[in-house]
This record gives structure tokens, sequence and C-alpha cells, in this order.
């Protein structure tokens, strides 16, 4: 996975009681609920929600997760959520990696791929492009 310098977002979270299993570790399907809610955030904060993108028939959609855990959470354990947005043609890559916040010990890192459907139809994601310029 490509190495990360600088993110251009971030965001803290707590676990919450149902996320554990028996072992009271995380279950490993919250880390990537984790990462999604992080995406939205990240979206959100750039001006383009989730559903202004869907009421204007754009949607991007995962292509790809390829996801590392590294070291468990547990019950009340505080983390930072990270993401690192770049494009590679059509496709827009977020690097994410979640870190225990106590001692930012990483936790898990992942490389998501999404693609652009505008009105239900596969695109380069140049509205989405334009979106994110900033970050691209």
């Amino acid at each position: 996975m490509k190495s990360i310098q600088s993110y251009d977002f971030e965001m803290t979270m707590r676990v919450r009681d149902y996320e554990v299993d028996v072992q009271g570790i995380v279950n490993n399907a919250n880390y990537l609920h984790y990462m999604e809610h992080t995406r939205h955030e990240f979206c959100r904060s750039a001006g383009f929600s989730f559903a202004e993108m869907h009421s204007r028939g754009i949607d991007p959609v995962l292509r790809k997760v390829e996801i590392e855990y590294l070291t468990p959470l547990t019950l009340g354990q505080d983390m930072v959520s990270k993401l690192k947005l770049w494009r590679k043609g059509p496709r827009f890559i977020f690097r994410q990696d979640i870190f225990r916040a106590e001692d930012m010990e990483p936790v898990a890192r992942a490389e998501v791929t999404v693609v652009c459907l505008e009105n239900g139809t596969l695109t380069r994601g140049d509205v989405l492009a334009a979106a994110f310029e900033k970050y691209l």
C-alpha cells in the first residue's frame, strides 16, 4: 500500500458496546463501517454529502477494499480515523488508516477503490473529481 505522509481528513470515534465480539475486541466488519463513516464525513466536510450526490444522480460505489488488521480495539477505546484521496484514471482511491487515540498505535489500514455512477451509468467520475479537486 502507498505510504502516507499527510492526510486530507481525520475524525475521532469511540468503540461502542455492540461493536465488540465475545472476545471483547472489535469485530472485523466494524472497521469497514468506521472507514465508510469517515469517507461520508469527509465528503460532507468537503461540501458534497452522499445525500446531495444521490439527489443529483451521482452514486460513488465501492469497487475494491483491501484491508490489513494490525492491533485490535476494545470496548470504550477512542480511535482516530484518517484518509487520503487520490485518483487513478476513473477510480478514486482512499487510503484509510485507523489509529488507537491514546498512543496513535496503528490499528487497521486499507486501500478503498471507488467508482462513480451517474444516473446508473458507470462514468469517469469527472463531476466527483471537480467536487474534490483540491484533494486530488
